[in-house]
């Protein structure tokens, strides 16, 4: 099943259905975030910049993060993964964070996510969603949606 097709934006994420959870790809030098990271920020009232700005989670390849949306939007989790530097960012690399965040989300018993990324480098965004198809969509059962940069 080819993922859904999302707009960013506070009302399309106010009316998602059916997503137990966002998974938002951060760069280390976006910031503010940008998309859907940005609106998601904003309607938790800056939780992930704050854990940003600490320094715990920063966006660097291997960062992953779990932040819980007290149901200020629809999606009970929110789990970041980096991906590094914003123009240093491969297809190849894309592809590892994906597969990262497939395994992160199933151990969580994560069956249906929404897909949140940063702008990438042309070629990358230009192969995202082939890769998702591949790398990471065939590991859930439920819906998986991409939110539109």
């Amino acid at each position: 099943m080819k993922p859904q097709q999302l707009t960013s934006g506070l009302d399309a994420l106010d009316a998602m259905t059916g997503i137990e959870a966002v998974c938002c790809f951060v760069v280390e030098d976006e910031r503010p975030l940008s998309g859907a990271a940005g609106f998601l920020d904003w309607r938790l009232c800056g939780a992930l910049s704050k854990i940003l700005g600490s320094g715990f989670f920063v966006g660097a390849p291997g960062d992953k993060l779990l932040v819980p949306t007290d149901a200020r939007v629809p999606a009970r989790k929110l789990f970041a993964v980096g991906l590094g530097r914003s123009n240093a960012v491969t297809a190849l690399g894309l592809e590892h964070a994906l597969t990262q965040a497939a395994a992160m989300l199933s151990k969580a018993n994560v069956d249906s996510v929404a897909l949140a990324f940063p702008a990438l480098p042309r070629p990358v965004a230009q192969s995202r969603d082939e890769l998702v198809d591949r790398a990471f969509a065939p590991h859930f059962s439920g819906a998986v949606a991409v939110f539109s940069p």
